[in-house]
């Protein structure tokens, strides 16, 4: 054990009844609720953005391929299916799933109740983990090799609204020349807390549209890419518009919807500044801790400095104590922060107005790099902050010191 770190550790136990004690307690206890703040708030932020981007993308997917056109119709002209390109994407590793889909605006009718939707048709390669995290009751539709299925899974607005639940049929009109019905059979209610998108939603096989619209089996409305990390977006959309033909149109989740994405990026500026007002908060609080354990050690820098320590060395011997601080407020913090954080994502004991925020409780993003960074942070910018004070020592005049302690 070095010179510092021996005479520092003494400070620390050494007269448990000292003046500086009880402020020492307060600055573990200020860098504790500092760093279990600062995880608190990174965690259910990015857990929040995750969840919302995986509701958002389970509807319509990372990148979309689809038909240029300057219409903002749902209903998409047909592109060939077997596409030289989608082979190569789902060799990237950045990309998780490929899927093929359809489109079409229809009215759904149950006795007097009519309701409008979009039909979402899908086929054997639908990537269906949202949708199984969102069901309420029933079952998803196994989408069979040869006929078409009948089978549909409706949201939680559409059977309120309608009086429907599953076991039921429920008719869906299609306005065009000339005008046509499909009559459906419901096998599950999902609910995925986005009211918008669930209202519009309806899942069904995608024959339906091909044979509605009088397309070929090879035609589909276009191509929905899933990534497996958000932060590949920009990227990959740029990758996939490089490959694709000049008669197709690439559209990417914030694209699609600008409004929700840029409400999730404004959130990171919250959390930039929660986490630097408990930066803040820690280095002043361990300064004002240096400031008195220097005040009420002035005689032993006195007699150290007579014996021969440099200035360096006692300048150590306070950062290094003061960083024992730093150091124990972060094991508590990080228990405190961890603690709550495992304790929500558990039980979400605390809930959300799901109508509001998307989802029925807070949502929590357990990331070790981000705890890494934290803990990291607060310990640089704790240090940073203590050189100065630190400094201070060098003004102590050894005779002074001693003469008038």
């Amino acid at each position: 054990m070095s010179l510092e770190r021996f005479i520092a550790y003494r400070i620390m136990q050494k007269d448990r009844d000292n003046f500086s004690r009880p402020i020492l307690r307060i600055s573990i206890i200020a860098v504790a609720l500092g760093v279990a703040i600062m995880l608190l708030a990174v965690s259910i932020v990015t857990g929040f953005q995750e969840t919302v981007t995986g509701k958002v993308s389970g509807f319509t997917s990372h990148i979309r391929v689809v038909s240029f056109e300057n219409n903002r119709s749902w209903e998409a002209a047909p592109i060939g299916r077997d596409q030289p390109y989608m082979q190569e994407l789902k060799d990237n590793p950045g990309i998780a799933h490929i899927q093929p889909f359809a489109l079409k605006a229809g009215i759904m009718q149950h006795e007097e109740q009519i309701l409008g939707a979009i039909l979402k048709g899908v086929d054997d390669q639908f990537r269906d983990d949202f949708l199984k995290e969102s069901l309420l009751r029933g079952t998803i539709p196994q989408i069979p090799k040869g006929s078409a299925t009948n089978d549909i899974v409706i949201s939680r607005y559409h059977a309120n609204t309608l009086l429907l639940d599953t076991g039921q049929q429920v008719i869906m009109h299609f306005i065009q020349e000339p005008p046509r019905f499909r009559r459906f059979n419901i096998t599950g209610v999902y609910s995925s807390g986005m009211e918008e998108m669930d209202q519009r939603f309806v899942f069904c096989d995608m024959r339906h549209i091909q044979r509605l619209n009088d397309w070929e089996e090879d035609q589909v409305a276009g191509f929905e890419i899933f990534l497996n990390h958000m932060g590949d977006l920009d990227h990959y959309t740029r990758k996939v518009y490089a490959n694709t033909e000049y008669n197709l149109k690439v559209e990417n989740i914030r694209s699609i919807h600008p409004q929700i994405m840029d409400w999730l990026d404004m959130l990171n500026t919250n959390v930039i500044i929660i986490i630097a007002l408990m930066l803040l908060v820690s280095a002043i609080t361990m300064v004002s801790t240096l400031l008195i354990l220097i005040l009420e050690k002035t005689n032993m820098i006195g007699i150290l400095k007579a014996m021969g320590c440099t200035n360096r060395t006692i300048e150590k011997i306070f950062i290094v104590n003061a960083l024992y601080i730093t150091g124990r407020g972060l094991i508590w913090g990080n228990i405190t922060g961890l603690g709550l954080m495992i304790l929500q994502k558990v039980t979400g004991l605390i809930t959300l107005d799901e109508s509001t925020y998307y989802m029925s409780h807070v949502p929590i993003n357990i990331d070790i790099l981000h705890i890494g960074l934290i803990n990291g942070g607060t310990i640089l910018v704790c240090f940073i902050f203590l050189l100065l004070p630190a400094h201070l020592v060098t003004r102590i005049h050894p005779v002074k010191a001693i003469r008038f302690s």
